[in-house]
């Protein structure tokens, strides 16, 4: 059995899609999959998928709980894979704070590189996704968080760290941020920050993608 952990916030989670957002999608299609293998054999292999997204989370927050999470999760001789999905709650700037970034991106690559380090520790296969993009017609500022701006010049300079980060320390990236912005991003977007219903079919369909390419499903 394989079991595949993603870490990330409300975007993960499933915010604004009827389905439940792209990780469950994929927690779904496992489960029907793993189904249909055990009735043709109940000794068949089989994968599990946990959505340990919360809302609101950074990347402090996972750094904080990965070990917990893991352990609770890890079966002797069974193989982890780990995708993380952060930054949106990092790379957001407020107003009270003279418009500096909640995480400073310095502060931001320095955790990144210590969670592809714990990640590392626990799994060979470590995949980090980058951010979609805002429509800033809408998150500048949030409406539900007054103080909290979001901006496409951010989100690109924290997913170029992100990108980085795994470049050096041996894990995958996939870029949905492009995905995004090549499929006309701001019809992709409930609130002009979470995607709506079929921009998780969008980061669904990427993940499973990537995930089969490599050999995981």
């Amino acid at each position: 059995m394989t079991h595949i952990l993603i870490f990330g916030d409300s975007i993960v989670w499933g915010s604004w899609d009827s389905d439940g957002g792209w990780a469950e999608r994929l927690r779904m299609e496992i489960n029907r999959n793993a189904i249909k293998a055990i009735r043709k054999n109940p000794e068949s292999d089989y994968n599990a998928i946990y959505n340990l997204g919360i809302a609101g989370t950074n990347i402090k927050n996972v750094l904080s709980r990965i070990k917990s999470e893991t352990k609770a999760r890890d079966y002797e001789g069974e193989e982890n894979v780990i995708i993380f999905a952060i930054g949106t709650n990092d790379c957001a700037f407020l107003k009270s704070k003279k418009n500096d970034n909640i995480t400073d991106p310095d502060d931001f690559e320095n955790k990144l590189r210590e969670l592809a380090d714990t990640a590392g520790k626990i799994t060979l296969k470590t995949i980090f996704l980058s951010m979609t993009p805002v429509d800033e017609d809408k998150t500048n500022p949030l409406p539900w968080a007054t103080d909290q701006y979001h901006k496409n010049e951010n989100v690109r300079q924290y997913n170029s760290i992100i990108k980085k980060v795994c470049a050096e320390e041996d894990a995958e990236f996939i870029d949905v941020f492009k995905l995004f912005t090549e499929s006309g991003y701001k019809q992709l977007l409930e609130d002009g920050l979470h995607p709506n219903t079929r921009g998780h079919m969008l980061i669904f369909d990427a993940v499973r993608k990537f995930l089969k390419e490599k050999k995981i499903l």
